[in-house]
């Protein structure tokens, strides 16, 4: 029975529909009226500093706020000083928005710059000559929208990067393994280029989510377990760092102008498609068979190698050629394989 109700909690999940921070969000702007419902405060404002302060993780929501209260500050101030000079003119707008966002840049409080422009041209049209009141009723909304989404963004719903950063790892791997069975085959040289910087994109997105998860952790319960898997992944993520380097320079490789005999280009083919399946597995396990294409492999770059040297002293070149080139960063991936295997075969020990 429990395994039924578990299964049909999983299918009405709202965040397969919703988003975890969308949620938090929505829940920081209702609470956020509530409180000043209750305390006979504006609300308008105070919900648009818990909506626009709701960050990806809880560490952000605290730090931020430490810097964007400070700044809220300043914003009011600046509007009610101009206000005071010059009263709700164009001019008090352009000056308080101005002043508060150069303020806060000097003042190196460049995360709070958002919520203290908004607090100063907000004030403006709401003083009425209460200048000093506005003043404390616009730091405490701001400070409730503050306090309100940073609890909630701690509370309520904690997001899971450990996973979401091992999802991206593996599909990562599969599509390297995808693209590289793609180059070998004649794919178009834009279509590569374009599914190569997908995934450096991918990449560089996938370690902002091991960055988030570390900072998470300073504020969250964790064990030496879950430190020691993430450091795996960590590992995992460098070496696809490796790979994609490896896969650019491929790229600018053609196999067809290599030349090599269709012996030599099966060894080269069958070599991908084992390494291609290795990237797409995610243990990344090495097999005998594995082994002994890569031996086949290196036996034809020493030959190739050799052949290269005695025709660079025939016509002086020094450069690699398109062939020795194309081995060499094969077994270049091979060497970045060994190393992954490694660090998998340490996850299933640990």
């Amino acid at each position: 029975m429990s395994n039924v109700s578990g299964d049909v909690m999983k299918k009405l999940n709202i965040q397969k529909w919703v988003g975890g921070r969308v949620i938090k969000t929505g829940l920081a702007a209702f609470v956020t009226a509530l409180i000043c419902n209750l305390l006979q405060l504006p609300v308008l404002f105070a919900v648009i500093t818990a909506i626009v302060t709701v960050e990806p993780t809880a560490s952000d929501s605290i730090k931020k706020g430490m810097i964007r209260f400070p700044a809220a500050m300043i914003g009011a101030a600046f509007a009610m000083g101009f206000e005071f000079f010059l009263g709700p003119s164009s001019l008090t707008y352009a000056l308080a928005a101005t002043l508060t966002l150069l303020t806060c840049h000097k003042l190196r409080l460049d995360a709070g710059m958002l919520v203290a422009t908004l607090t100063a041209v907000a004030m403006i049209a709401e003083t009425e000559d209460q200048f000093f009141t506005s003043f404390v009723v616009r730091l405490s909304t701001t400070l409730i929208g503050l306090v309100v989404s940073t609890v909630i963004n701690y509370l309520i719903l904690p997001p899971h990067y450990h996973e979401m950063v091992r999802e991206k790892v593996d599909q990562l791997y599969e599509r390297s393994g995808t693209l590289l069975s793609r180059f070998v085959k004649g794919g178009s040289h834009r279509e590569l280029q374009t599914e190569y910087r997908t995934l450096s994109q991918e990449m560089e997105r996938t370690f902002s989510l091991s960055q988030y998860q570390r900072e998470e952790w300073k504020y969250r319960r964790h064990n030496l377990k879950e430190i020691r898997e993430f450091g795996i992944l960590m590992k995992k993520l460098e070496y696809y760092q490796k790979i994609l380097y490896h896969f650019a320079n491929l790229l600018y490789l053609n196999l067809d102008h290599a030349k090599l005999s269709p012996e030599k280009v099966e060894v080269i083919m069958k070599a991908v498609d084992s390494i291609g399946a290795i990237l797409k597995d995610p243990a990344h396990r090495i097999e005998a068979d594995h082994i002994a294409l890569i031996e086949e492999l290196d036996a034809l770059f020493a030959s190739e190698r050799e052949r290269r040297i005695y025709t660079d002293q025939k016509s002086a070149k020094k450069h690699l050629s398109v062939r020795v080139a194309i081995i060499y960063e094969l077994l270049a991936l091979e060497d970045v394989l060994e190393d992954l295997d490694k660090i998998c075969s340490r996850e299933k020990l640990s």
